[in-house]
Formats: C-alpha cells, structure tokens, sequence
C-alpha cells in the first residue's frame, strides 16, 4: 500500500481517529499476526474458532501501528472501530475502501497497472501464469503483486491489492462470486484496466440458480473495464459462447483467445505430449512463436493464451511472451501438483478445489500421463451444485470409466450417504458397465489412505480431487510423509 499516516487511513475509510494518533505511520495490512511487521495495520476479524481482536497484544508485540475492528481491545494502540459486526461486513467494507484509496493513487501517480481475471474454474492456475508471463518483463519479481493461492473473496482482493506500492508495476486479480453484484463489487475496489473471462461453467450453480445466471456474474468484470479510448482491454474466451456473448456488454477493446481460427490470439498445431504437457503455436496479429507448457494438463492451453494476451495488452511481444509461458510452473498449491514418490509412483494432488469442469480436466490429464501404467483417482464431493448434485456426480462417476482409468476411491460414498454426491459418482462408475469392484466407495480420508498404502504399486498414478471442504489434500500429504519415512527407514 501506500505510506498514509493513520489520518489519511481513517479518513479513506470513514472513521474517526484520536488526535493523539494522527500521525502514527501505517506502511502494510495483515489479518494474522503471525504476518504482521512494524507499521501494520492489524484487521481484527470474528472467526469461526477464534475472535482476532483478542490478539491485538500480539499484533502490538509484533509492530502493528493500529487495529481495524469491531469490538474493544486490550492492547495499547489505536484502534479504528466499525460498528459491532459479527459477520465482519462493517470491518471488509472499511478494508475495501483502504484498498481503493490506496490502488487509485498508484494507478494515477505511479502507472500501476490492474489486471482482472475470473471464470467458474482455472482463475488460479491463470492468475499464476499472468504473474510468470508479466514478470519475464519487469526488472524484480516483486514489481508483479498477485494472490497467494485463491485470495479472491472480499477479504483477499482488497488485502492482495494493498500489497502493491509504489514500485509495483503489475496487480494480478482473480475474482470470484457466489452472486450477482459480487465481482462488480470487487472491480471497485481495485478497478481493472485488462480484464480476462476463462470460462462460464456450473461451479457454485447451486448458489446461482443457473449457468446464465453464472454468466451474468462473469459478464461484471468485463463491464466494470474502461473504455477501449481510455485502454480497457476485454479478453474473451472464444470457444466458450456465453463468454464470447460478453462482448456486446464491454465498452472496452475485445480480444479473442482460442483455439479457432477467428481468435485474436490462438494456439495451432496443439499436441499433448508426455506428462500431459501441452505444445502449440502462439498466434497473434503482431507474429507467432512456439510454446511448450510446463504445467500440466490440455486445459492449461486456454489459460495460457489468455495471460499471453494479457502480456499483449502491456506491449509485451510475441516472442517473450511464448518464452515466459514455456518456462512457467504451478505455484499454487494443491492444483495439479505433482510429486514423484519413491517406486516410480506419480501423485497428482490437485484437491485445493473442484467443480465439473475442472474435475474433467484433471482426469484427463491421468489419463494422459498414466498411459502404460496403471492409474488411481481418489475423488470426493463437488460442493455448491445444488440440483444438479446427483447428476454431476454421475457424469464424472461415467467419465473415470470411459478414460480407462484402473481403480476409483470415492470419499464420502459409504452406503449411509444414499442420495448424497459421492454416492451417486460411486454409482455412476459402478453403473457404467464396464467395471467389476474397481470403484471402493470409502467413508472418509482415513480409510481411503489405508487402501492406498496397502495397494499402491512400483509405476502406479494417483489423482487425488475434490472441493476443498472434502479436505482431500491430506490423502496426498499422508502419502507424501508416510513415502518419504518409509524410504528413511529403508535407509537405515
């Protein structure tokens, strides 16, 4: 953020502050303390477990200057209050209005340019190649700011955006809803001048009600982008066509990004080579150039023509852009995350989160790289779909069958959930016809990692997926430990 002393900082966000403290300086914002650095500004939320404002002595301890909140401290510093608000609406609001202060004066006074992304499913993994693709053309990797993981809710757009300062050049956004008015709410806060719409699938549907509805949402970040005259850049997914529709709400410049011919910016020549990486030629008005991903899976392809045309809009040419994204690797955790585990066995942990698209994606992705071997998905629930729980479930349930792959554990899919999304994707496998006993359906996490480390073998592959309140990621990180200490005992 920019320096403010704590008048500015209240005046940006409503509140009052006592003369006393006026000139206290404030550099950074964190919301836990374990983060915060002298001249913080501490963010006290309720929690779910635990209230933040009962750790202002330990933000002060650490160097905060101050604390936004809702409710009494006991801590000798000042403290900015918001009405008491225990869904913190009162707190993220006044959080949001720092951050639009803040990003307004770096737009205007130091160039800083605000790059917006969202979709129902690959924000993350694009927001990641943004970032590699617009850090290939500045001076330090800390000119380009972008979320750590998926900070994309109206608490982590405004704290990534108060990370930028005076010398960052490029704010990487992603933006996500879970309703109508949600995603123009955050383009507020930071207003974009490039935004980027992946993709309008059913993740969250059971929220929205509908894909057109899902869509709408989308369509807001596009509308919020200035004018073409001012520099509003609109980039398109063109083989999606309710994307491709947002191009008659947009007063700003449309570039298309696909795999067809009439794309501003294409990949042709596509081939899926091994490890399910993807090659293909980066075509765009100004030239093209050869790119060969690092990361993994055929839907990466659609994410990396839209950073490269995020590159384009900045004045980035063709050729280093090609570069950027061939060097470019996962940084997320969790998303197609790929651990090599001793006897030759491959872990794909991509259980950060999934919806039917992305849940398509990843299988395909096993499938390809575990041609010749023998393949493993351990899957749990798709949350927020609403009535089309069950048959979703089903879908993917098919789709493991048709993709060849070996062996199924479905977590959450014991008998007693009859009704419930795990059982119907155990049964949409068991149903499609094909298979004996391959898919397990297990209770939980514990049962599912049992079967595992009895079963798995020298070459095999695991895909582990689902919604991150499946809390899946820990099938992958017992496996990880518990190799690794069976490779120490072996040592010994």
């Amino acid at each position: 953020m920019i320096a403010m002393n704590l008048a500015q900082v209240a005046d940006a966000i409503g509140l009052p502050v006592e003369s006393g403290w006026a000139d206290v300086c404030v550099s950074s914002v964190e919301f836990d303390t374990r983060r915060i650095t002298p001249g913080a500004l501490f963010v006290a939320l309720h929690g779910e477990h635990a209230d933040g404002h009962s750790f202002a002595a330990a933000a002060a301890n650490a160097g905060a200057a101050a604390v936004l909140g809702s409710a009494p401290i006991d801590a000798d510093l000042p403290l900015l209050r918001v009405a008491d608000d225990p869904d913190n609406t009162g707190v993220l609001a006044a959080l949001a209005a720092l951050a639009r202060a803040s990003v307004t004066e770096l737009v205007r006074d130091h160039g800083l340019e605000v790059i917006g992304v969202t979709g129902s499913s690959g924000k993350t993994s694009t927001k990641d190649l943004i970032a590699a693709v617009l850090t290939s053309a500045v001076d330090a990797p800390d000119q380009v700011i972008a979320p750590p993981e998926s900070f994309n809710n109206e608490l982590g757009h405004p704290y990534t955006a108060l990370r930028a300062t005076p010398d960052t050049r490029f704010l990487v956004l992603e933006l996500s809803a879970r309703g109508i008015g949600h995603i123009s709410s955050l383009a507020r806060v930071a207003p974009p001048r490039i935004g980027a719409v992946l993709n309008v699938g059913s993740a969250h549907i059971g929220e929205f009600g509908s894909v057109q509805a899902i869509a709408t949402a989308k369509s807001e970040l596009v509308q919020a982008l200035p004018a073409a005259a001012q520099g509003g850049v609109a980039i398109l997914n063109a083989d999606d066509p309710l994307v491709l529709a947002m191009a008659s709400v947009t007063p700003a410049e449309v570039v298309t990004v696909g795999t067809g011919p009439d794309a501003t910016v294409r990949a042709d020549d596509v081939t899926l080579g091994a490890g399910a990486r993807a090659r293909f030629t980066l075509v765009t008005p100004e030239g093209s150039a050869e790119v060969a991903l690092g990361v993994i899976g055929a839907h990466q392809i659609g994410n990396a023509l839209a950073a490269a045309a995020v590159g384009r809009a900045v004045g980035m040419n063709v050729s280093g852009i090609a570069a950027a994204l061939s060097g470019a690797r996962a940084t997320s955790r969790w998303r197609m995350e790929i651990t090599e585990l001793p006897g030759g066995i491959t872990l794909i942990n991509d259980a950060y989160n999934a919806n039917p698209h992305s849940m398509r994606a990843a299988l395909q992705a096993l499938s390809q790289i575990g041609q010749g071997r023998r393949t493993w998905a351990v899957l749990g629930e798709m949350a927020e779909l609403g009535p089309q729980t069950i048959a979703a479930h089903d879908e993917i349930g098919r789709l493991v069958v048709r993709l060849g792959i070996d062996r199924l554990i479905v977590v959450g899919a014991s008998p007693a959930r009859a009704g419930s999304g795990p059982r119907a994707l155990h049964l949409g496998a068991h149903l499609e016809g094909s298979w004996g006993g391959e898919s397990l359906p297990v209770a939980d996490v514990v049962e599912a990692t049992e079967i595992l480390d009895a079963e798995l073998a020298e070459g095999d592959v695991v895909l582990v997926k689902a919604s991150r309140s499946a809390g899946l990621e820990r099938v992958a990180l017992r496996l990880i430990a518990d190799r690794g200490s069976r490779t120490e005992r072996a040592r010994r």
